[in-house]
């Protein structure tokens, strides 16, 4: 057998060295691949640690990209955008905007800081002006006529709602007899009343004769702070419409823009007698009325998007 003649040790290394130059010629005349999709951004799961000569790789430059302008938004698409609500209001059929909680009130301070006013009492002797908020689990005012309730609203920058605007918001888009269905369900709202009246207890605790509580005893500051009587806004998730408004029944009557005087919803007491739910309606009194149970909420009209 003929013998092949062998290399030696110093060719076979020149050789290869020369076929690496070769490679790696190659490898730097093709351009750099750029992952496009997260997965290939993704580090691998593996646990494994990067070999060397992938750790030593740098990331080709992020090619430059021309910035286009987004075009402007057509009339009609102006005309179509929904209007806007404050944080702390609900809007109604695109047109109006209501408060989501019954309203408490704060009064500005000697150094300009807002301080919440008590809502276990009348507001008549408030000696600044009171400015109506909208916050869930704070109390509500009660004690409050229909006149302070709306001079309250104005200082917020918002108004007394009327009728309508307070109809829609306690039914929803659905129009039901209660905000959360078509018939009264125990206990979705704070309005299953309490054994005994409550400013019939409070009055025999301040001492009020019997014959005289209706008349002596609807302002004590005592009576809603009696057990079961009016809870903090917002404390009955299921009790609020579609649109997200809590409590337009029971816990408290709510004052709208009448100047006759009307207050609407019913209290924790009765949502059954002056009508049922959102149809609840109270005449009797005029505007300048107030008693332990009379609350209200603010509406604004809603502001188009520019």
């Amino acid at each position: 057998m003929p013998v092949l003649p062998t290399r030696s040790s110093t060719e076979a290394m020149a050789s290869l060295s020369l076929l690496a130059g070769l490679v790696v010629g190659c490898a730097s005349a093709a351009p750099p691949r750029v992952a496009t999709t997260d997965a290939a951004r993704a580090p691998t799961t593996s646990g494994a640690a990067p070999r060397p000569a992938e750790a030593a790789v740098e990331a080709p430059p992020t090619p430059t990209l021309a910035l286009r302008t987004a075009p402007e938004p057509s009339e009609a698409l102006l005309m179509d955008a929904p209007p806007r609500c404050p944080s702390d209001m609900a809007l109604i059929d695109g047109d109006v905007c209501i408060d989501r909680f019954e309203a408490s009130l704060v009064r500005r301070s000697a150094s300009g800081a807002d301080e919440p006013w008590s809502p276990y009492g009348s507001v008549d002797r408030a000696k600044a002006p009171l400015r109506a908020v909208s916050e869930k689990g704070r109390v509500p005012q009660g004690y409050v006529s229909g006149e302070q309730a709306a001079l309250a609203c104005e200082a917020a920058g918002k108004r007394l709602c009327a009728a309508d605007e307070w109809d829609r918001a306690c039914r929803g888009p659905r129009r039901l007899a209660y905000p959360y269905g078509p018939s009264r369900r125990e206990g979705v709202c704070n309005d299953d009343g309490r054994d005994r009246h409550p400013v019939a207890e409070a009055t025999a605790r301040q001492g009020i004769a019997r014959e005289r509580m209706w008349y002596e005893g609807m302002d004590l500051p005592l009576i809603n702070q009696l057990p079961d009587t009016v809870d903090p806004s917002g404390s009955h998730p299921a009790c609020q419409s579609d649109y997200g408004v809590f409590d337009m029944v029971g816990n408290l009557h709510e004052w709208i823009d009448d100047p006759e005087g009307t207050f609407r919803g019913g209290y924790f007491m009765d949502t059954q007698i002056n009508g049922e739910g959102c149809d609840y309606t109270t005449t009797a009194h005029g505007r300048t009325y107030h008693d332990y149970s009379t609350g209200f909420r603010c509406c604004m009209d809603a502001d188009p998007v520019e």
